[in-house]
């Protein structure tokens, strides 16, 4: 009996049962589901309700929910190293948000939020300056080492910690990827944007990464998960917030660019032409090559004929 509970206290990898996450992931999923089958074909005359992209955008979402929220990852993140508490807040705030957004149809924002103050409020609060600002906030206030002793162990600061630091990454990414394409920016304000998201967090990161002893008291401990030191964790941690983060940022950037600025990337190789019946019609090459060799070529003026 004695051993049994020696072990439990010393094995990292104990089971640890987190029946909230589990409610959590079944309450969203179930919601899911009888908004896309009950509302979802009231709302929708014609067309299909949810698209293939979505529903495999929000499984994926739920599942990365899941994944980083219950064991071993959480409580690995919240007892031992703080290289994989980083790996949960990444995910939570750099991976799921865009995931759940893109998962979300219009007519079910719409549902939600309605046109009245409710809609107005996540408008402005999804204001790329307002956004950005809240949820680099959250990011400098849970990387505060007082503040990360005390979240881990009080549930319900750490819980509100990780609801604000969802929340302000679900409103970042609004103008990105959000349901209503009139809270987007343009391509380039879309990459300047994400840019300038690169570089804030390069800040904590690179103090985390270089600060000299140990930052966070808390994953002090004499259990080394992976032989990894507490040093060595803090460091590898900076890194991956610096390099991880910035790296899924500018993948998107680049996307973007070839999406908008490569017509052969988006497959949209042709221009568009105007037929009298006002219907558009794809202009080709051959066309345009067709229309040039029936035009006579200009005369020079000096020469005489």
């Amino acid at each position: 009996m004695i051993a049994a509970s020696a072990d439990l206290l010393v094995n990292p990898w104990r089971f640890q049962a987190h029946p909230e996450v589990w409610l959590l992931a079944s309450v969203l999923l179930g919601a899911y589901v009888y908004a896309v089958r009950v509302i979802g074909p009231v709302a929708v005359k014609s067309g299909p309700v949810t698209t293939r992209l979505q529903r495999v955008a929000f499984v994926c979402a739920i599942l990365m929910l899941w994944l980083g929220s219950d064991w071993p990852v959480h409580d690995i993140a919240e007892e031992y190293l703080y290289t994989v508490h980083m790996v949960q807040h990444m995910a939570l705030s750099y991976f799921m948000p865009p995931l759940v957004l893109l998962a979300i149809p219009k007519w079910l924002f719409d549902s939600v939020f309605g046109q009245g103050r409710a809609r107005r409020v996540v408008s402005f609060l999804a204001k790329p300056v307002i956004a950005g600002v809240a949820f680099n906030l959250i990011v400098m206030i849970t990387h505060i080492p007082d503040v990360v002793n005390r979240s881990v162990s009080n549930g319900l600061m750490h819980y509100s910690l990780h609801v604000a630091l969802v929340l302000t990454a679900l409103l970042v990414w609004m103008p990105i990827c959000g349901p209503d394409s009139k809270l987007h920016l343009q391509p380039g304000g879309k990459m300047i944007y994400l840019f300038l998201m690169s570089v804030i967090p390069t800040v904590p990161a690179g103090w985390l990464t270089f600060a000299e002893g140990v930052v966070y008291k808390h994953y002090d401990t004499p259990i080394r998960v992976w032989g990894m030191s507490v040093t060595t964790d803090q460091q590898v941690a900076g890194a991956m917030m610096k390099v991880g983060g910035s790296f899924f940022l500018w993948a998107i950037i680049i996307f973007i660019f070839f999406k908008r600025f490569t017509p052969a990337f988006s497959g949209d190789r042709s221009y568009v032409a105007q037929t009298n019946s006002n219907s558009e019609v794809a202009l080709t090459f051959a066309d345009v090559e067709d229309a040039f060799g029936r035009v006579p070529p200009a005369r020079d003026p000096l020469i005489q004929n």
